[in-house]
């Protein structure tokens, strides 16, 4: 369990009562022209208030284990009064131990982000069913986020949040909203959650456990084996590659991993750096700052 990793590697204490997420909740909408611009501040409040009030999990968080998560909006159409369309960037990162570094679990861009929202009206819920496409997106995230941070303290420790984040999948089937569909953009709601269930692609949940508790809570102890297991995290996620090469799961690996993956690999052997960098450049070739891996 997270909360048992939690008390061994931070401190021992009482019992906690507090939620599991702190999100802070940045909406853009420069791009909208209207005079109401209260609507925007307001939706920040409720996003921020729904996500971080409500209790997801059955386990208790101190104050400094909440994990740490961002949504940023950015509205660009409102077709209507009260609907709006947006592309939404969702990061969570969690703290590595021994050290004030907090390492990112997840960089996620939803560019199929649609919703209505009305000031002051209360944003419902339900896990057992579909009540709204925005309160549905908030609760995926909120599930997927729980599901990386406890993947990261123990081997597949996300499951129950996994199948939380499938059933709102689910549930969102009997809506045409965008984000949802089997068939659509590759690189959506769904297709996120279907990798994170497919058993083909079950490694990268089981070495998050390797990278995160067994590489970078260790490294100020022992670098040198650090580099080793992440290496061979890199040698797994370029197996998934090889049979999934589009799949949004190794992007977005990437998209939170990559300036991490240069600070790690820029010291030690220098055979170890070279073979890092040839897998990094071959499964994720348009980023640049690999470079530094070997000219260090």
């Amino acid at each position: 369990m997270r909360n048992l990793v939690f008390v061994l590697i931070l401190v021992f204490g009482h019992p906690a009562v507090g939620q599991e997420l702190f999100f802070k909740v940045t909406v853009n909408a420069d791009q909208i022209q209207t005079t109401d611009r209260a609507v925007f501040k307001d939706m920040e409040r409720a996003f921020a208030n729904f996500l971080n009030t409500r209790k997801w999990t059955n386990d208790s968080y101190k104050n400094h284990e909440k994990i740490n998560c961002s949504l940023f909006l950015n509205i660009s159409k409102m077709p209507s009064i009260g609907s709006f369309v947006a592309n939404a960037q969702i990061t969570a990162a969690r703290p590595v131990y021994n050290g004030n570094y907090e390492s990112v679990l997840l960089n996620f861009a939803d560019r199929e982000w649609e919703f209505e929202y009305i000031e002051s009206l209360p944003l419902e819920y339900n896990d057992n069913t579909y009540i709204s496409n925005l309160t549905s997106m908030l609760a995926f995230y909120a599930y997927v986020v729980l599901a990386a941070d406890y993947d990261s303290f123990s081997e597949l420790g996300g499951n129950p949040f996994v199948q939380r984040a499938l059933q709102v999948v689910n549930n969102a089937q009997s809506t045409s909203q965008a984000g949802w569909a089997a068939l659509g953009n590759p690189r959506n709601r769904y297709a996120l959650v279907e990798n994170l269930n497919n058993p083909q692609m079950v490694d990268l949940r089981k070495d998050s456990y390797r990278y995160h508790r067994l590489a970078l809570d260790t490294f100020d102890k022992n670098p040198d084996q650090s580099r080793e297991i992440i290496l061979e995290v890199l040698k797994n996620i370029k197996k998934v590659w090889t049979i999934y090469p589009n799949a949004i799961s190794v992007i977005s690996f990437f998209d939170a991993k990559s300036n991490e993956l240069v600070n790690v690999f820029s010291q030690g052997n220098l055979n170890l750096r070279r073979e890092a960098f040839d897998i990094l450049t071959s499964i994720d070739p348009k980023r640049n700052i690999y470079q530094k891996i070997i000219t260090n």
